[in-house]
């Protein structure tokens, strides 16, 4: 499958924005008092939001490879 480059682009800015935004928002999450309970373990506010913010850097990441690989030829 060939992407056109203007396509190939705007999946590496995606990417990008998956990258750069959603580690501002793990800082967010740590710092949270409702993060961790009163004997300090993590709760499932903490776990839910931390694996939202794996895939979708994950899935970023991923978007970042396509749209290199596909800009690349």
């Amino acid at each position: 499958m060939s992407l056109p480059a203007p396509l190939a682009i705007i999946l590496i800015i995606a990417g990008l924005w998956s990258i750069l935004v959603w580690p501002a928002f793990l800082k967010d999450v740590l710092k949270s008092p409702k993060a961790r309970d009163e004997n300090g373990a993590a709760t499932r506010y903490m776990t839910v939001n931390l694996m939202k913010i794996s895939t979708a850097m994950v899935f970023g990441l991923a978007t970042i490879v396509i749209g290199i690989r596909a800009l690349v030829g």
